[in-house]
């Protein structure tokens, strides 16, 4: 009723009445409520004005081969990440910088082959993570550990070589076989008299050689430090001995030649 006074106050209510503008939606999604589908648009890297608070982003079936160091604009409050089939080969380790709240990322049908252990070192809230048909021979734990909340990990149909270095991996899975998905899918493709036999269904027995004669990092570098100073060592011991050997032979023959002078004259 008070804005009828005058005509700037009129265009005043006016304004205040108007509908707040919605948060901006680039141009190679399709944006609903907190959701944006940028799916199937041949993307080469994540579109950076997504709002604020976006919760999912779909990004799959485009052409995201690299996440470098923050990648995504901050998201506060995204919740879900889908990023399969990109053909993404490489995650820098600060690529997931900002995205502390998400809680699934699906990583799937794509060609990584190797993680750092810091990768996921941001999403201290993520509960579901999908690394399956990918390129991993190996996995390193840590980039596990870090993960506190996680609940539900897809590993299935990766290139897994059943060596060694599969170790740290299996113990982790050994330990965690409730967070494990798809476990029957979880094959070795490397040695080839593996191929195709269950991660899960080796045993600690399987690992008997390994454990043996596998040595920590604390092992090389006394090696590392004994190795060089046993060899100089040991030629410091020759050279004295030396010495000692050639002191008293020299001894032993003034000795011989002061007791007889004569047999001594051709020295």
């Amino acid at each position: 009723m008070g804005c009828w006074r005058g005509p700037s106050t009129m265009l005043a209510c006016l304004l205040l009445l108007r509908p707040l503008p919605s948060p901006a939606c680039p141009t190679a999604c399709r944006c609903s409520s907190q959701e944006a589908d940028c799916s199937k648009h041949a993307l080469r890297e994540v579109p950076q004005s997504l709002s604020t608070n976006t919760s999912t982003l779909w990004l799959g079936y485009n052409f995201i081969t690299v996440l470098g160091p923050h990648s995504f604009p901050p998201l506060p409050q995204l919740l879900l990440l889908s990023l399969p089939h990109n053909g993404l080969q490489l995650i820098h380790s600060q690529a997931l910088v900002g995205l502390g709240a998400l809680q699934e990322l699906d990583l799937s049908n794509n060609y990584l082959t190797v993680l750092s252990p810091e990768t996921f070192l941001p999403l201290t809230s993520l509960v579901t993570l999908n690394l399956g048909s990918n390129r991993l021979g190996e996995l390193e734990p840590r980039a596990l550990h870090v993960l506190p909340q996680l609940r539900a990990l897809l590993l299935q149909d990766n290139p897994w070589v059943c060596s060694c270095g599969i170790l740290p991996l299996w113990r982790w899975l050994s330990h965690n076989r409730e967070k494990v998905q798809e476990k029957t899918l979880l094959l070795c493709r490397v040695p080839e008299q593996l191929n195709k036999y269950p991660i899960m269904a080796f045993g600690n027995e399987s690992f008997r050689q390994c454990q043996e004669t596998s040595l920590s990092a604390q092992h090389y570098i006394a090696f590392l430090i004994i190795g060089p100073f046993s060899f100089m060592a040991s030629i410091f011991f020759c050279t004295f001995m030396g010495s000692i050997i050639v002191i008293y032979r020299n001894l032993h023959r003034e000795s011989h030649c002061w007791r007889r002078p004569r047999s001594c004259r051709g020295y």
